[in-house]
């Protein structure tokens, strides 16, 4: 299920080459509290809906990114500068003001460079373990680096599954949904399919992660949109990684490092939860929903009319 049935839906919202996919959870209200929801390098809007369920309430506005989902058939040129337009794109569409972004994993970085290259759409942000630069070995090569940190989440998408079931047969044994396999979990698994069985693969489209990898890695967006950051930021941190593992994703001492750096940046880990779980298992959700609901209740502009 894509959270509660009855408030879900989808549009379709013209951007340069073609239309961006979007999901939208919760009321019609026009002065219902908002918040832009940006998912991670090879997910989709999907990956959002056990946090819909943590939100009623609040309208949830859910982009499939250029390249994923059934946004896939749009064209490159890929990278942060070009999600973040499409982003601005969306809210110009749906959004009479500024709203709260929150960004998961690499959905982190686009937020941020979102709020560098237009302003006056964001209103705060919430960075949900990304948007800090990785810490990986000098001298990797692009390729090499999908592969170290995303592993079989990059691997998967060469592959051809027959069915459903197989596709989530394929993930039931990883580290980070044992004991947490969920309906949510499924969901999202059988929207990232697509084609027709027994062909059936993956949505997310490999050169766009690759050319969004690359530009993070060589180029100076997100270094520029960190150095002139106006925006307030709260840093919600998984305390395990991509595969369950001890340290995660962030170490503690980087994202101190970068409290003291950068202003207006409170970071908070959330205990028991890794880089999947922290938005995909009810618990991890339940905590990110409490953080989002603080924001909104201490931002009255939030609660912006939309279309």
């Amino acid at each position: 299920m894509s959270g509660n049935q009855h408030d879900y839906r989808t549009r379709d919202i013209p951007v340069q080459g073609g239309t961006l996919r979007v999901g939208i959870w919760g009321p019609d209200e026009q002065h219902a509290p908002t918040i832009l929801a940006v998912h991670g390098v090879t997910a989709s809007h999907r990956a959002w809906s056990v946090l819909a369920t943590q939100l009623p309430g609040v309208r949830i506005i859910a982009p499939d990114w250029r390249g994923r989902g059934r946004s896939n058939h749009l064209p490159g040129p890929y990278g942060m500068p070009v999600h973040a337009d499409d982003l601005a794109e969306l809210l110009e569409q749906c959004s009479a003001g500024p709203v709260l972004v929150v960004g998961h994993s690499m959905g982190a970085f686009a937020a941020l460079v979102l709020a560098h290259r237009h302003p006056g759409r964001v209103s705060s942000l919430i960075l949900i373990d990304g948007g800090l630069p990785l810490q990986v070995a000098p001298g990797l090569s692009d390729e090499q680096i999908v592969q170290a940190v995303l592993g079989p989440a990059a691997e998967r998408l060469e592959m051809e599954f027959a069915s459903s079931e197989e596709y989530r047969n394929y993930w039931r044994p990883h580290p980070a949904f044992a004991g947490h396999w969920a309906p949510g979990v499924e969901d999202y698994l059988d929207y990232d399919l697509q084609g027709e069985a027994p062909h059936l693969k993956p949505s997310p489209s490999y050169a766009a992660l690759a050319e969004d990898t690359a530009e993070l890695h060589r180029g100076t967006s997100l270094l520029t949109a960190l150095a002139q950051l106006s925006h307030g930021v709260l840093f919600l941190q998984a305390t395990r990684g991509l595969f369950d593992e001890l340290p995660g994703l962030y170490r503690d001492d980087y994202v101190a490092h970068w409290a003291q750096t950068l202003p207006r940046f409170d970071a908070r880990p959330v205990p028991d939860t890794n880089h999947y779980t922290i938005v995909m298992d009810s618990a991890g959700a339940a905590v990110v929903a409490g953080f989002i609901t603080d924001v909104l209740a201490a931002s009255p502009a939030l609660r912006t009319p939309l279309s």
